[in-house]
């Protein structure tokens, strides 16, 4: 495995950890159109972030690092999101396998892949396929090799971060039909990343396809993720906080750009009376109604963010009673809290998706004709908002939301809620 390019450096808390993305985010905003226009690999981008530091900010205190609430985590993602979400969203499975090895890893393996992230090397992921029955359908295998280890055999689609990563995680089934994760070095013999993804949004994520041909893993290398479900947890609340935060950024953007725009380029509607368009009192209004919007989606992303922390806090001593022997905290407490959190989530991301794609199409409502120029690329939020909505459907979402405030249905423990 390679060195990164610049030693990274190592954030100490949570006020280090959004100063330094506030302050990446600036810079990252700059060209940001211009790298959607010419479907530019953000590769120093990325760079800069691993030297930043704050790809680690998630690992523990006892293995070095920050140990970041998920609410700053949320925050750190929304500013960058800002600033481009496409550099957002690349990193968004780096923490999500990181999150893998605090649940899952053993004492060997946490040692290990905590040293290569607080080095700043990166996770990718090699997690959905396509053509399987559904996204949860997964036929790549993990077959045992005669010297103990494994063979991986697969391929992989949507595989956003795997261009750029020094480690893909992939997400595999075991002889037993097990869950499992291979933490897989990106440059391994049998493994091949093709840059291939044309979406029309989030346009240089490079999430395109992980082909694996008898890849050599060896057992030290494999998380048995199937036991995350055995048990309340919030692996797919964190994973989604951080795709809420990532469309909240977007919203955000959208915002800031419309204002730009209006500021600085348009006239004002003859009928006004206005000699300027920022004083035209229907444009005063309309960025009145945005504003709240993004407020709102902002407020639901950080609620959502401090009910993931609470939880942790409620299955950490459920986790530490049960090995203790007590019964301080039961079951029921444990799963009430992962499953509040899981619709905390929910909610926010809900929101999100609305307030991304609404006020990503309002920049054009509030500048006029002159704003859809394709030089100014400022279609590029609606495009990146209504790309990474499709993520995960919302209705679902809603469905489960329903069913908690209605009967008191703790949702499915599927990982992707």
């Amino acid at each position: 495995m390679s060195a990164p390019g610049k030693p990274a450096h190592v954030i100490t808390g949570d006020a280090e950890a959004l100063a330094v993305a506030e302050s990446l985010a600036a810079v990252f905003a700059k060209d940001a159109a211009a790298r959607d226009a010419g479907r530019i690999l953000p590769e120093a981008e990325l760079a800069e972030l691993s030297a930043s530091g704050l790809l680690g900010v998630s690992v523990p205190r006892e293995h070095g690092g920050a140990e970041v609430g998920a609410a700053t985590l949320a925050e750190v993602f929304r500013l960058l999101a800002t600033g481009d979400p496409n550099i957002a969203q690349i990193p968004q499975s780096h923490f999500v396998y990181v999150n893998v090895l605090r649940a899952q890893g053993s004492p060997e393996q946490k040692r290990f892949f905590f040293g290569e992230v607080l080095a700043g090397r990166r996770f990718g992921n090699a997690q959905s396929e396509a053509g399987t029955r559904h996204v949860q359908d997964y036929r790549t295998r993990l077959t045992p090799a005669p010297d103990g280890g494994h063979v991986l055999t697969g391929e992989k689609h949507y595989s956003t971060g795997a261009l750029f990563a020094d480690w893909i995680p992939v997400l595999a089934r075991d002889a037993d039909d097990l869950l499992q994760v291979a933490y897989v070095p990106r440059d391994a013999p049998g493994v091949e990343v093709i840059d291939d993804w044309a979406g029309m949004g989030q346009r240089v994520t490079a999430s395109g396809t992980v082909r694996l041909r008898e890849v050599r893993v060896p057992a030290a290398h494999v998380v048995p993720h199937h036991l995350t479900f055995t048990g309340p947890q919030l692996h797919g609340a964190l994973a989604q906080l951080l795709h809420a935060a990532i469309d909240v950024g977007i919203a955000g953007a959208a915002l800031r750009d419309a204002r730009e725009f209006v500021l600085t380029k348009s006239r004002p509607w003859f009928e006004s009376g206005s000699d300027t368009a920022a004083e035209d009192p229907l444009l005063i209004q309309r960025f009145g109604e945005l504003a709240v919007t993004l407020r709102a989606a902002q407020a639901l992303l950080r609620e959502a963010g401090r009910a993931v922390d609470d939880a942790r806090a409620v299955l950490a001593a459920h986790d530490a009673a049960a090995s203790a022997g007590s019964d301080a905290t039961d079951d029921r407490d444990a799963a009430e809290a992962a499953g509040a959190a899981s619709v905390a989530v929910a909610t926010a991301k809900a929101y999100a998706d609305r307030a991304a794609i609404e006020l990503a199409d309002a920049v054009f409502e509030v500048s006029g004709t002159r704003s859809s120029l394709e030089g100014l690329n400022l279609n590029r939020h609606w495009r990146n908002a209504r790309t990474h909505t499709l993520h995960d459907p919302v209705r679902w979402k809603v469905q489960h939301i329903g069913r908690y405030t209605l009967n008191g249905t703790l949702p499915p423990r599927h990982g992707l809620l």
